[in-house]
């Protein structure tokens, strides 16, 4: 299965999507804010196949840590996460062909759903 970075600055969404995404078998790394998580893909010497982040975090906003990401390690997938259509849109903007959106709220199934389609 996949090893998972999950940026969520909300507790209760990061223990979600962790307990959605360990169901399936992956590993899940855990992030509280889109600054951690850049460090952590930059210095941590780990391999991820997929970040998982919320759009509106404080610091580094997901679209923010999406856009280093592309640049850095063009192949990693990326799944953003919003309750908020506009910040969506800005996602979209960045036409990754590894990116993909999911509107909040969400169940566990949309969320292990989305993911699998970025894995496959």
């Amino acid at each position: 299965m996949a090893r998972i970075l999950l940026a969520e600055d909300d507790q209760a969404t990061r223990d979600l999507v962790k307990r959605a995404l360990t169901a399936d078998g992956h590993a899940v790394d855990l992030t509280q804010d889109g600054a951690e998580a850049l460090e952590t893909l930059t210095t941590s010497g780990a391999s991820f196949d997929l970040l998982v982040s919320d759009v509106h975090m404080p610091g580094a906003d997901g679209i923010e840590l999406a856009q280093h990401a592309i640049a850095r390690l063009p192949d990693l997938k990326l799944l953003l996460m919003s309750g908020f259509a506009e910040e969506l849109d800005r996602a979209r903007a960045l036409q990754s062909p590894n990116l993909a959106v999911i509107l909040k709220p969400f169940t566990l199934e949309q969320i292990r759903v989305a993911v699998r389609a970025l894995l496959a």
